[in-house]
């Protein structure tokens, strides 16, 4: 069991978001590819969209964090 530390430097937080922000990104790369399928599907692809800016948003988000800490 892995146990996490109750509290992070700050340079051990921006590490963290860093980290965190490039996993979004690799989400968003596979989330393309499933884009570039085209199954033909309005609702999915509507589903996908909204899945690519909520994806987007968080990390703009975490961005923002990362850049206040």
């Amino acid at each position: 069991m892995v146990q996490l530390p109750a509290t992070r430097t700050a340079n051990e937080s921006r590490q963290v978001l860093r980290t965190a922000v490039r996993q979004l990104e690799r989400a968003d790369l596979y989330l393309a590819a499933v884009g570039a399928i085209d199954l033909g599907d309005r609702q999915a692809a509507r589903a996908l969209n909204q899945l690519r800016s909520d994806l987007d948003a968080l990390r703009r988000h975490l961005i923002d964090l990362r850049s206040s800490t």
